[in-house]
């Protein structure tokens, strides 16, 4: 089986994701990422997706990105809840962390690299910027 890194935050689209990689015959290295987020409750939903679609190792890979600033998963700010469908679909959201994918696709690649994989995986809801 070829090794390939899949990046899983835990979500929907990355555990869908992981899940089509393993089906599809990869040995499947899971990457999560405590980036300074608020709150570690999608770290936890990723172990447990790692170890349900039985990944080949899962890591945690630690990178502050809270210096960064201007998101309400990495700063002091409020995040929006009870929006209605019509706010969801104006502007870049608060929730959004800067260059947050190219960030972590950096790493994987560099996983993939000493895994020596040619495959990485990450699964994105069609609306992230």
């Amino acid at each position: 089986m070829p090794n390939a890194v899949c990046l899983l935050s835990g979500g929907l689209d990355s555990a869908v994701t992981l899940a089509c990689a393993s089906r599809d015959g990869f040995s499947c290295h899971a990457l999560s990422f405590d980036y300074g987020q608020r709150h570690l409750r999608e770290l936890d939903a990723a172990a447990r997706v790692a170890e349900s679609l039985a990944a080949a190792r899962h890591a945690v890979a630690r990178v502050d990105l809270r210096w960064i600033g201007g998101s309400a998963l990495t700063a002091d700010i409020d995040v929006p809840k009870h929006r209605d469908e019509a706010a969801m679909g104006q502007g870049i959201p608060v929730t959004y962390v800067p260059a947050r994918n190219t960030i972590f696709l950096s790493y994987a690649l560099a996983w993939a690299e000493v895994l020596g994989a040619s495959d990485v995986f990450l699964g994105v809801n069609a609306v992230d910027y």
